[in-house]
């Protein structure tokens, strides 16, 4: 079946939805999320196929949404849904792919297995998705196996799971109950290296931004015994970068290790998210925005990702882009504090204080809102909107109090305390808190930007030599290369001819079970080879290829007027079709009529 996409959409392109949970334990959710998020980061190792980040693709848990909606919003052009169920120690799971332009089922399929079997389960899961992506929308490189076993230890992996749905909820007290449950996996599996990462990363941000600079110690110890366990990690790179970058302000090293991350793993979007978080605290804005809209590519309903889009506007003094950014981050998630705290911020720089008000009237989760009012008076004293400006002066604390923008810092400022402004300032910055890192360009604080100690403070923090070299200007886009040729031209040519010799003579088409991979076997190549054999040289995927020969093979059984007493789909599932949606989509593509049309008209 020829499969026509989105013009903007890659062909080779999916997004996970979320396994439904089956099994008779609702608790069993983290084990379905697991799975898919396994399965997930299976596929992101196969070259040239586009797969949409958990984060998007759990946009959608719960929600009875048409896949085709679906597609459209992620730009993809297939889903695929399924379930899992654990009874005991058996796994049952359930798959099936469906094209995204049309609704039509390409695929689906159950697997039983015993829990011990896990990982085997998700490489041969991951692998026939891949197969058929391939199979009906051109070639893919596939390797021989797509999931790596982690551990031997299957209640440990179920702890880490356990952990990891904790983690991913991305809030304090989801990070929190991670911690425990790492800590558990690493006690019960000490040469388990996932857990290290884990908790390596949660100790990092904690000891960034809660104030206790002691967990940075431990964050170093826990991914040092990661990396002595697995030296290559995408999840330990992370974690160091994060440790580097927002614990200790190491801009050339954090970015070193983000980099070694995306290396290994180019469709892990919380790296390249830290790494644009990175760009933009030392002010490399084009950067910042490059990696960005690559987040948003493939992690399209992400809120925090649009947050971080917004505050390189912000950042930059564009603050009517900032807020279509977080208004866009809010509308995917309303209770996301980080974008409701910049709208809060923009709207006194854009001095719409009528929206302001209502925002904060009317807004769950707002940040400080009678300082928010009180820094609105300050910055624009021509208005006057009735707001006690002492009263909320004379209760500024000294410490940043866990949100995310520094307001004490910007009440001293615009309070004209520029000397205890500064002395705060200087105090964070020694501690390396995470909630000013944007100090350079926070736009806030313009009125220390002359300051001697505040040029001082920007000059030790981002001298030139500890900072990231910046990216090169970005080139004219060239023509896409020719695919690499992965057999010598008279090989090609040879195997070719067998090929169309044993469809003609053999009719392997008509077997709607035939695969590339059992293709292949038969032919003594790699599935590699012929899926790219049969692209370079027919121009055409797996499946179209064969379906041409089973619609002149219909054609001829259709005519035969032996076959009038039987059905027309009777006989297109005796050419080798099927499905009656691919037989007819099919068809139609190929002669620009419906078969009951064509059969019309040749008889």
């Amino acid at each position: 079946m020829n499969h026509h996409p989105h013009p903007s959409y890659p062909k080779a392109s999916i997004a996970v939805l979320p396994f439904v949970n089956r099994s008779a334990d609702a608790e069993n959710e983290y084990f379905s999320d697991g799975i898919t998020e396994e399965i997930i980061n299976a596929l992101t190792t196969v070259q040239g196929l586009k797969v949409i980040a958990r984060t998007s693709s759990f946009a959608f848990k719960n929600k009875n949404v048409d896949v085709r909606t679906i597609g459209t919003q992620l730009g993809v052009s297939t889903v695929l849904e399924g379930s899992v169920r654990r009874a005991r120690n058996r796994v049952r799971i359930t798959a099936q792919l469906i094209d995204a332009n049309d609704g039509t089922h390409l695929w689906s399929k159950s697997f039983d297995r015993e829990l011990e079997d896990i990982f085997a389960l998700q490489d041969e899961v991951s692998l026939l998705i891949a197969d058929q992506i391939r199979a009906n929308f051109g070639h893919l490189d596939i390797q021989e196996h797509l999931v790596e076993v982690p551990t031997k230890n299957i209640e440990a992996y179920d702890i880490y799971l356990k952990a990891r749905y904790q983690h991913l909820m991305w809030d304090g007290e989801g990070i929190r109950n991670s911690v425990a449950l790492y800590e558990e996996c690493i006690a019960l599996e000490p040469s388990f290296s996932s857990p290290y990462f884990g908790l390596g990363y949660s100790y990092a941000m904690f000891g960034s931004w809660g104030g206790d600079k002691s967990l940075l110690y431990l964050s170093e110890a826990k991914l040092t015994a990661g990396f002595k366990l697995k030296p290559e990690s995408d999840l330990g790179y992370f974690g160091k970068a994060t440790l580097l970058f927002w614990g200790q302000w190491d801009f050339r090293q954090g970015y070193d290790f983000f980099k070694k991350s995306l290396a290994i793993n180019p469709a892990y979007t919380e790296a390249e998210e830290g790494l644009c978080e990175l760009y933009t605290a030392i002010g490399y804005f084009e950067e910042a925005h490059q990696a960005a809209d690559n987040i948003l590519r493939i992690n399209p309903l992400s809120p925090n990702h649009y947050f971080t889009k917004a505050n390189i506007y912000y950042l930059s003094r564009d603050f009517e882009k900032a807020v279509e950014c977080a208004e866009a981050s809010l509308k995917i998630n309303p209770r996301f504090t980080h974008a409701i705290a910049l709208l809060q911020l923009c709207y006194i720089h854009l001095k719409q204080y009528a929206k302001l008000d209502h925002f904060l009237n009317n807004t769950p989760l707002v940040e400080r809102p009678e300082e928010c009012r009180v820094l609105y008076q300050l910055v624009h004293p021509d208005e006057e909107i009735g707001v006690d400006i002492s009263q909320v002066s004379a209760g500024i604390k000294e410490g940043v109090g866990g949100n995310l923008f520094p307001w004490q810092l910007f009440l001293l400022v615009h309070l004209g305390e520029k000397e205890l402004a500064l002395d705060f300032l200087e105090r964070n910055v020694k501690e390396r808190t995470g909630q000013i890192i944007n100090f350079k360009n926070i736009p806030l604080l313009e009125p220390l930007r002359e300051e001697p100690r505040f040029v001082q403070l920007v000059e030790s923090v981002f001298q030139a030599k500890l900072l990231p070299p910046r990216r090169q200007k970005t080139l004219p886009p060239k023509l896409a290369p020719t695919a690499k040729a992965l057999m010598p031209a008279p090989e090609a040519e040879r195997i070719l001819g067998d090929l169309e010799q044993r469809m003609k003579e053999e009719q392997l088409y008509l077997d709607n079970a035939l695969s590339l991979r059992i293709l292949a076997e038969q032919l003594e190549i790699t599935s590699n080879k012929l899926s790219w054999l049969i692209n370079e040289k027919t121009d055409k995927n797996f499946n179209e290829y064969l379906n041409t020969y089973r619609l002149q093979d219909f054609k001829i059984r259709a005519l035969d007027p032996g076959n009038a007493h039987l059905t027309l789909l009777g006989l297109a599932y005796e050419s080798g079709f099927n499905s009656k949606s691919v037989f007819n989509t099919f068809f139609k593509k190929e002669t620009g009529m419906t078969p009951k049309a064509w059969v019309k008209s040749n008889r």
